[in-house]
């Protein structure tokens, strides 16, 4: 069954995140124009060339969707129950120094909740997805369910700017306590890739600071993580995107407790 004859919200997911990482793959390499955006940061060729490749897909097949997209913005009735978020390269800097450590993402929010999503590893030749109920990773073809676990002791934390709990939470001083030295390692791979990867069990959590709701970045991972059944939450243990805002995602609940008591014990220092 084609996507645009009824093809599932999550097939279209799929089908559009491994048309930008196509393109992702096939422009790896080459001297590309950037663009600059705000201090330090900027998109590069690849990224607005992957983001079409994106977008074309889903406006063959679902037209009347809004959309909202890293690099073109907003677009479709303001208040679409139906709204696509595309991140069409998420570690461009990584990416423009020739590192293989990004991701294609692509979800569809409906009224509050993301239904479908996908993160796809252009290098890998992987595809994370979710139906919202449950999650898989796509390998030449074929489709295994995610297992999260914890047994890496694996944390990758966002260290990029901006950290609006700051001095309550600081990232890099999550990685300099004692507590957490004692029970985990730290990983920073600068892309969102890194909480697919805790869906899946290559990572025991990722942690990050920010208001996230309606992310670009990290809808799709989130969506995977819930539907893998990880323990997933703000960075004090409250409902994701309210309180303070942020993100932890664990593979299991000893995890996740571990890591907010951490979070919480900075919050109390910095009083």
């Amino acid at each position: 069954m084609s996507i645009i004859n009824g093809g599932s919200d999550a097939r279209l997911a799929v089908t559009a995140a491994q048309a930008g990482a196509a393109v992702v793959r096939d422009l790896y390499g080459r001297r590309l124009d950037r663009y600059e955006k705000s201090a330090g940061d900027f998109a590069t060729e690849a990224d607005l060339v992957a983001e079409r490749a994106v977008l074309d897909v889903l406006r063959a097949a679902r037209p009347e969707d809004a959309v909202t997209a890293e690099e073109s913005g907003r677009g479709g009735a303001a208040g679409a129950r139906r709204r696509w978020l595309v991140d069409p390269l998420c570690g461009t800097l990584n990416y423009a120094v020739r590192t293989m450590l990004v991701g294609v993402n692509v979800a569809l929010r409906e009224d509050a909740e993301v239904t479908a999503a996908a993160t796809a590893d252009p290098f890998a030749g992987e595809v994370f997805w979710t139906d919202g109920a449950r999650a898989w990773v796509r390998r030449d073809g074929d489709d295994s369910e995610l297992t999260p676990a914890a047994g890496s002791a694996l944390v990758d934390v966002n260290l990029d700017a901006p950290f609006p709990n700051a001095p309550g939470f600081q990232a890099a001083r999550l990685l300099a306590d004692p507590g957490f030295a004692e029970r985990f390692r730290p990983r920073v791979i600068s892309s969102t890739l890194a909480v697919a990867w805790v869906a899946a069990g290559r990572r025991a959590a990722y942690v990050t600071d920010g208001h996230l709701a309606d992310s670009v970045h990290f809808a799709a991972g989130i969506a995977l993580c819930r539907a893998a059944g990880c323990t997933v939450t703000g960075l004090y243990g409250e409902p994701l995107h309210t309180g303070a805002g942020g993100l932890i995602a664990a593979a299991d609940p000893e995890t996740h407790a571990a890591l907010v008591e951490l979070v919480k014990r900075q919050a109390n220092a910095a009083r």
